[in-house]
C-alpha cells in the first residue's frame, strides 16, 4: 500500500518565485502592453502631442512595400542563419564527441565565441570584409573577386549571415553534443557490430534520438535570428546599402529612433512579437509530437 505524502502551505516557493516574476512583468509584460497601447496612437516627433487612431499604423505597414520587403529579407535571414548555424553546430559535435585526446580543449574553443557580444561579433567579421583593410577582401582580391560590401546588397546580406550564424554555432554546438553524449553506447555499440559505418550509425540512430534537441534549437535560432541579430547588423551595415540588410527589428529602430515614427515602429514591435509567438506555439504545440521512436 502506498503511502501519501502531505506537505504543510508553505510561502516559500511562492517567495523564491516573486523576483522572477516581478522581472517578467516589469521587462516584458509591462514593454509589451505599452507598445501595445502606443500602436494605436499617432504622435509628433517631439512626443508631445498624440492622437487615437486605432488601427491606422497597422493599416499604413500593410500597404507599404517596404515594409513587405523588410518581411522577406527577414524570412530569408532568418532560415540561412538557422540553417547554417545548426548545420554547422551539428558537424562540429558530431566530431567532438568522437574525439579521444584533448576533449577538454577542444570543445573550449568550439565554445568560445558564445562569449562574445552581438556587437562585437558584427565588429570582427566587419574588420576582415573591410574593402580596404579586410585579410578576407585581400585575399578575394588576389582571386580576382573585388568585394564591397558597402555598394553590394547580396554581399552585404551575405556578411551578415555568416556573422550572425557564427555567434550562434557555439550554442547550438553545446545542446547538441550534451545529447549525442546522453545517447547510451550500447546502442551505436551494437550498430558498429552489426556493420554500419559512421555515416549510416548517425542519421539512423544518432540524430533520431537527438531530433527533440533539433527542434527546440530550431525556436532558438529562429527567435534568435528576428531579434538579437539587431547588434551584429547596426555593426556592419545599418541596414545598407540601401536597405538590402534591413530586417524586421532593424526597422522597428530605424523607423521609431531615426524617422521618429513611434507609433509606427510601436505598430511593427506587435507585428514581430506576433509572428514569433506564433512560431514558437507551432513548433512545440505540433511539430513536436511528431517525434516518436519505437
Amino acid at each position: 500500500m502506498l503511502k501519501r505524502v502531505h506537505f504543510k502551505p508553505s510561502y516559500l516557493p511562492y517567495l523564491l518565485v516573486t523576483p522572477q516574476i516581478i522581472v517578467t512583468l516589469v521587462f516584458f509584460f509591462w514593454p509589451a502592453s505599452q507598445a501595445l497601447y502606443q500602436s494605436l496612437l499617432v504622435e509628433d516627433a517631439f512626443g508631445l502631442s498624440s492622437k487615437f487612431v486605432w488601427f491606422e499604423n497597422f493599416e499604413d505597414l500593410f500597404s507599404d512595400d517596404l515594409y513587405f520587403g523588410a518581411f522577406k529579407r527577414t524570412a530569408f535571414f532568418s532560415f540561412m542563419v538557422a540553417a547554417s548555424s545548426m548545420s554547422i553546430a551539428l558537424v562540429l559535435a558530431g566530431m567532438a564527441d568522437r574525439v579521444v585526446k584533448a576533449t577538454l580543449a577542444y570543445r573550449t574553443m568550439l565554445i568560445w565565441p558564445y562569449a562574445v557580444a552581438p556587437v562585437i561579433a558584427g565588429a570582427l567579421w566587419l574588420f576582415m570584409f573591410d574593402p580596404t583593410l579586410g585579410i578576407i577582401a585581400y585575399v578575394l582580391d588576389a582571386f580576382g573577386y573585388d568585394w564591397n560590401h558597402k555598394l553590394n546588397g547580396g554581399e552585404a546580406m551575405f556578411l551578415v549571415i555568416v556573422a550572425a550564424a557564427w555567434k550562434q554555432v557555439s550554442y547550438n554546438f553545446l545542446f547538441f553534443l550534451a545529447a549525442m553524449q546522453s545517447i547510451p553506447k550500447s546502442l551505436i555499440e551494437a550498430a558498429a557490430i552489426d556493420g554500419a559505418g559512421p555515416a549510416r550509425r548517425f542519421w539512423t540512430i544518432i540524430f533520431p534520438l537527438i531530433t527533440p534537441t533539433t527542434f527546440f534549437l530550431l525556436v532558438v535560432n529562429i527567435v534568435y535570428a528576428f531579434f538579437d541579430t539587431f547588434g551584429i547588423i547596426h555593426a556592419i551595415t545599418q541596414g545598407g546599402p540601401a536597405k538590402a540588410t534591413e530586417i524586421l527589428v532593424y526597422k522597428v529602430f530605424n523607423d521609431g529612433f531615426i524617422g521618429l515614427d513611434l507609433g509606427g515602429s510601436a505598430a511593427q514591435s506587435v507585428i514581430l512579437m506576433f509572428i514569433v509567438i506564433v512560431i514558437t506555439v507551432i513548433q512545440f504545440r505540433f511539430i513536436e509530437k511528431k517525434v516518436e521512436y519505437q
